[in-house]
């Protein structure tokens, strides 16, 4: 340690102080919360729900009930045995237990107590062809939520992306809500279903400014929040946590600023960090991206507070918090949206990739990998294409892809292109000789490169990358297209692009704790009074990205377990080995919800 900081005087006394109000800080509070702790939440930005609020909403936790419902096959077994091959050399066995154990609890348990929901999703793991992978069954979403359930607080919930709602219309995460919109001119039940969507949401958006029926992401932040709220627990916002108090061996609490004020938060029990790991902190991703050291560029759409201030106050008391994964953070593809007034709003390419007759190209013109598989390992290949400064990449489609799906933040037929065009952030041609000339790539390469694809392209195969061949590639892309969902040829122009940047949702290195989240210092003893939860906190995955909620999943879980040692329960996971008599039934809360 550096030095002492005794509590002399504290404007603020509580049991468990929590700085941040994302899932991780949100779910840790709660949990105390319920266990008799007075809690504080602290949270810099003036809005909270955190990272979370921008999210997919979704959760990744083996043998939860309503995963044990859609696949009863499916063991904590296979589960550990998936993550094992996804985090090889940096799989923890002990924490890999606890939340393999822990998880399944977790989810009765804010379902049970808590104004939480989730319902079942469709989705495969990421690598379902993988030992332990399964093709259904793990992942759960948040169910959608009314925000006037959370009153006068409903004005300080964290809105969501920008980029990714339609006039400010949230969308659900699990991809049945979407098809509706991207059949809305060929079927009339899609039809009616956008008409009664948009009717609904013109009328939100009249009385309140905003959606009010939240979905993914925002729907588990509101829900958060508004069981936070329900326990008396006061979520301080616009309120930065400046330096933690340690004396006499351990952390009693923090400086803080609220209201405008410098005050001192004394915690009884600990100091909890959930700011929301280091995604925006330019100096540490400078050093820790290998895109960013040889030059190139970098977009987050995570929020703008998300500064490493978990990490520097932890290096502030001379604990050494350094980067080891080899993929540090969630890559995400992101393009650039010119706004009215100015400046760029960032657009996460989660759906378009999938779709028949996407291809993406590396500044060289060539094609470098599935562009169907996840945004992780889309943009893990993307670092490793790069050249020098330039690690973008360019999606590319026809005018039949476009009109049918769009392209980025382009919205298919009928919606209007002529804008974003003249902005320059859809490039257009007539050819793609002319189109690539705007890309300034070589346009024989870009030709040849079609060529290549197309040809297995006519009769549905990727020939080059195996595009459609697993149960994840396929799921996101398009089942009416025949053979292949994910595969058609580019063919009728004019031909179209979008530059695509690296971006990230969020980092996965951190700092390192035991299974309980009490940080550790330089030689691996626990902190005593200091924990880590959320993004703040080293993920268990170990850079791996192994299917949908593998952040939101363990962030949960480990806030409950966290919370719950905080008020003194021992949930027994240190050093607990792998043996058949973990293989036990969940608790279950209640019914599954269809």
């Amino acid at each position: 340690m550096t030095h002492e900081i005794q509590v002399t005087r504290a404007d603020l006394r509580c049991d468990v102080l929590v700085i941040g109000a994302g899932a991780g800080g949100l779910a840790t509070a709660i949990t105390a919360a319920k266990q008799g702790l007075e809690v504080i939440v602290l949270e810099k930005a003036e809005v909270f729900g955190g990272t979370t609020a921008f999210s997919g909403g979704v959760l990744w936790i083996p043998g939860n009930h309503h995963g044990r419902a859609q696949n009863p096959d499916d063991t904590r077994d296979a589960a550990r045995e998936y993550l094992r091959t996804e985090a090889s050399d940096f799989f923890d066995t002990e924490s890999v237990e606890a939340f393999l154990g822990k998880g399944p609890e977790m989810v009765d348990f804010f379902e049970r107590e808590t104004a939480v929901r989730f319902v079942p999703t469709l989705y495969p793991d990421y690598h379902p062809t993988r030992p332990g992978g399964v093709d259904i069954g793990r992942s759960i979403l948040a169910a959608p939520f009314d925000l006037r359930g959370l009153g006068k607080e409903m004005r300080r919930m964290r809105p969501p992306l920008e980029t990714i709602t339609f006039i400010g219309m949230m969308f659900n995460s699990s991809n049945a809500d979407l098809k509706h919109f991207f059949n809305a001119t060929r079927s009339l039940t899609s039809f009616g279903y956008v008409v009664k969507r948009l009717a609904i949401h013109l009328k939100e958006m009249a009385l309140y400014r905003r959606g009010i029926n939240v979905t993914s992401g925002n729907a588990l932040a509101a829900s958060l929040a508004k069981s936070a709220f329900d326990l008396g627990i006061p979520i301080h916002t616009g309120a930065p946590a400046r330096e933690l108090l340690y004396a006499e061996g351990r952390i009693h609490g923090a400086r803080a600023v609220i209201e405008g004020r410098e005050v001192t938060v004394a915690a009884r029990r600990g100091v909890v960090l959930a700011c929301g790991g280091f995604a925006q902190d330019l100096e540490r991703i400078r050093r820790a991206y290998p895109h960013l050291e040889r030059g190139g560029e970098h977009y987050s759409p995570v929020p703008e507070s998300n500064t490493g201030d978990g990490l520097a106050m932890v290096e502030a008391l001379g604990v050494t918090v350094n980067c080891e994964f080899t993929q540090t953070s969630a890559w995400m593809p992101t393009s650039l949206v010119p706004r009215k007034g100015g400046g760029f709003g960032k657009f996460p390419h989660l759906l378009d990739r999938y779709k028949p007759g996407v291809i993406g190209v590396g500044p060289d013109g060539r094609r470098f990998c599935n562009e169907s598989e996840s945004y992780h390992d889309v943009g893990a290949a993307m670092i490793a294409h790069g050249q020098g400064e330039r690690t973008h990449m360019w999606l590319i489609c026809d005018q039949v892809c476009l009109s049918k799906y769009g392209l980025g933040y382009v919205k298919p037929s009928p919606m209007p292109v002529g804008g974003l065009i003249r902005k320059g952030y859809l490039k257009r041609g007539r050819t793609l000789a002319e189109l690539a000339r705007q890309l300034e790539v070589d346009p024989q390469q870009l030709v040849d490169t079609v060529t290549e694809y197309n040809g297995g392209a006519l009769v549905g195969e990727d020939r080059q990358f195996g595009r459609g061949t697993t149960s994840f590639n396929r799921y996101l892309a398009d089942p009416r297209h025949r053979p292949n969902p994910c595969v058609a040829p580019l063919q009728q122009g004019p031909f179209y692009a979008v530059k695509v940047f690296m971006g990230d949702l969020g980092t996965f290195d951190g700092i390192r704790t035991d299974v309980y989240g009490q940080v550790l210092d330089s030689v691996g003893t626990p902190l005593e009074g200091l924990y880590a939860v959320g993004n703040d906190r080293r993920s268990i995955m170990g850079g791996s990205y192994p299917a949908a909620g593998i952040t939101l999943g363990p962030i949960m879980t480990f806030g409950y377990i966290t919370g719950r040692h905080l008020a003194g329960i021992d949930d027994d996971l240190a050093c607990k080995a792998p043996t058949a008599q973990h293989e036990e039934e969940p608790t279950h809360g209640h019914q599954a919800i269809d």
